[in-house]
């Protein structure tokens, strides 16, 4: 790969473009970033208020993790098509389209007159948000050279993670305010002025506004991989059936699985529960996770890059990540201030699965960029959709003859037993030393 010179490509191509398409790929990214924000709020939204769904429509915290899980259901099932749409239709039109479809299913939840109609919002908002993520990262790939994809792709999942952040105590603040059904009509109202400000302002590749390519600002010679006809049934089977994809799958199906059960599901009822605090201040020890995601994404995938290593770091913030899980699973009752601490990093070192997209891209063929994110990104919201259904059901059957610190321990262990076979895969993550090593 040939290094990064912007004046010596200036030499060569019109100064003016060049400049111009530097600037405007932010713009790109930055209306993108706000679709993201959109899903990462949704992804965690139903913690806050599960109180108040399960108050309104006389629902089990099995059924109550089930609604929730019906984000993380439409979310996995839609990544192998959120690729092929990636890759094929372009990532202005998939993530219009994904946006206002998420918008009108926040209306549809947030007016829903029963439980049913409450599933059939948080689906519509699931298959929307799904088609977001891969598109971001297909964009990255043509709009920034692939020495930044890293600090990219970790500077993306910070700013995803404000709308985690907002999904805490911000939307119960609102939520007090002007209730829970009327904050999901806003939210989805929101989504559909970002729906269209991505389709005026989004364009797939540089070329599309007039600009040169990165590769030819960069001097590099590729045929538009980006541009050529991709038989996409055949990417995906040339996808899974290269076994270095699949590390990165588990990882991020144990790791983030753990995470959402935490912060996106039973992390408020936990800090209530267990430490004697009202919502609002249980929703400010969940930010504490939610905001280490958001920092630990910038900061692992910048000294991945740095190191021009991927697995070193994986192992060694994989194994903090782990060590949180069982200070919470096995510690009792934590003294406030260590918790706080652990939370935090908790949700740092969480974001060591940031690391497997890029490795997923960089074992497999450029062109098909977004399929192989895809594919990894499926386990993740397997993980997501599977764990607190499996914690609802331990609050469901001993929640009646267990007090609640023995319960939320009983419930976490799982937790801590999912991050502990993610971990494991870490071990099979294939070095790629920050470029791509795909071969035939």
């Amino acid at each position: 790969m040939a290094e990064f010179n912007e004046a010596k490509a200036c030499e060569v191509l019109d100064k003016n473009r060049v400049e111009k398409m530097m600037k405007y790929r932010w713009i790109v990214w930055g209306i993108l970033a706000f679709a993201y924000i959109i899903v990462f709020f949704h992804r965690l939204a139903a913690g806050v208020v599960k109180d108040d769904l399960i108050n309104e429509f006389n629902i089990s915290k099995t059924t109550f993790a089930n609604l929730g899980a019906m984000y993380f259901y439409a979310y996995m099932i839609m990544q192998i098509p959120a690729g092929m749409l990636a890759d094929s239709l372009g990532a202005r039109k998939t993530v219009s389209i994904g946006v206002l479809l998420s918008g009108i299913g926040s209306i549809i939840f947030g007016m829903a007159p029963s439980i049913f109609w409450a599933f059939v919002g948080r689906l519509l908002v699931g298959i929307g948000v799904s088609v977001v993520f891969i598109p971001i990262l297909k964009i990255q790939s043509v709009w920034f050279k692939e020495s930044e994809f890293g600090i990219m792709s970790g500077i993306t999942s910070f700013v995803g993670n404000l709308g985690g952040i907002i999904a805490q105590t911000p939307l119960a603040l609102l939520v007090a305010a002007i209730t829970w059904r009327n904050s999901f009509v806003v939210m989805g109202v929101f989504s559909v002025i970002v729906s269209a400000l991505c389709y005026m302002i989004v364009r797939n590749d540089p070329r599309d506004k007039g600009y040169p390519s990165i590769s030819e600002i960069e001097g590099i010679s590729i045929k538009n991989v980006n541009r050529s006809k991709v038989n996409m049934g055949q990417a995906v089977i040339q996808v899974m059936t290269n076994p270095r994809t699949w590390p990165g799958f588990f990882i991020f199906a144990g790791f983030f699985g753990a995470f959402v059960s935490l912060t996106g599901a039973w992390g408020n009822g936990y800090i209530t529960d267990v430490y004697n605090v009202s919502k609002i201040q249980a929703s400010n020890y969940m930010i504490l996770p939610v905001l280490g995601l958001a920092i630990g994404s910038i900061f692992i995938g910048g000294i991945s890059d740095k190191m021009r290593k991927r697995k070193t770091p994986m192992m060694i913030f994989g194994s903090v990540y782990l060590a949180c899980w069982g200070a919470i699973a096995f510690g009792g009752r934590l003294d406030t201030n260590i918790l706080k601490l652990v939370l935090f990093t908790l949700g740092f070192t969480c974001s060591t699965f940031v690391l497997g997209w890029a490795c997923s891209k960089e074992i497999n063929p450029p062109e098909i960029a977004g399929i192989s994110t895809s594919v990894v990104n499926i386990g993740g919201f397997f993980g997501a959709a599977i764990m607190p259904s499996v914690l609802g059901g331990v609050f469901d059957k001993y929640s009646a003859t267990l007090g609640s610190v023995e319960l939320y321990n009983k419930a976490f262990m799982y937790c801590f037993l999912s991050v502990l076979v993610g971990y494991g895969f870490v071990f099979l993550v294939k070095e790629t030393n920050c470029r791509n090593i795909y071969s035939k």
